[in-house]
């Protein structure tokens, strides 16, 4: 496959209009699928079935192998209203290796003001990981668009509900979300990240069907 073919998909899109459908996404489905591990193999298939059910956002986390490849097969499988990102991105490099894929938003783990600023340099979505006010605060002013509350499952949502008194942002809460804590998340940010309780490598077909399906009435059911 050529460089042309593998990264061939940056259709023009305002940011106001991309993060317009990431909002929309949110609203109709409130779940980013983390894809850690998947293969080129499999991208085509979990994208269709993801858009059957109902997820649109997807991310690909840069420490899968062959990230960008998968990114960029995504990209070109997803159905109208999806959209592809990156997890786990760390340096200026990985979003211009994101964006170049064809990946529409930029996941850290960590509030690197240089990623965020990088990120809005490339037209592309921002939401670096935070756990304190301090960070929250560092974020926004770097032009972060969401904030990513990493990790939330030893902390449940009563600490996002006091964190929100005073940092005003669209928060996605990563890390420990499961069916039955899913819910509290819901009533205090605007989706959540949801990982090897989707999709791991390895994962019975029938298994990653159900479960999703499961995620996804839970999450319209709120």
């Amino acid at each position: 496959m050529d460089e042309k073919q593998l990264y061939g998909n940056n259709d023009s899109m305002t940011v106001e209009e991309l993060k317009q459908r990431f909002e929309n996404a949110l609203k109709e489905c409130p779940i980013i699928a983390i894809l850690r591990g998947i293969t080129p193999e499999e991208v085509e298939k979990v994208c269709c079935f993801f858009a059957e059910t109902g997820i649109k956002l997807l991310e690909i986390p840069l420490n899968t192998p062959r990230a960008l490849e998968c990114i960029a097969i995504a990209a070109k499988s997803i159905a109208p209203g999806q959209i592809v990102g990156a997890g786990t991105v760390l340096t200026p490099k990985n979003v211009r290796d994101v964006r170049k894929a064809g990946g529409k938003f930029i996941i850290s783990p960590n509030t690197d003001t240089v990623v965020i600023q990088e990120t809005k340099s490339c037209g592309l979505l921002s939401m670096p990981g935070c756990f304190t006010v301090s960070e929250a605060f560092v974020a926004q002013s770097a032009g972060a668009d969401f904030l990513k509350l990493f990790p939330v499952g030893s902390i449940g949502a009563g600490y996002i509900k006091d964190i929100k008194a005073v940092v005003k942002a669209p928060f996605i809460a990563v890390g420990g979300v499961t069916l039955s804590n899913m819910p509290d998340f819901l009533k205090c940010c605007n989706g959540v990240g949801i990982g090897s309780a989707l999709y791991k490598p390895g994962k019975c077909w029938d298994d990653f069907c159900r479960d999703t399906e499961n995620f996804v009435k839970a999450a319209r059911n709120r």
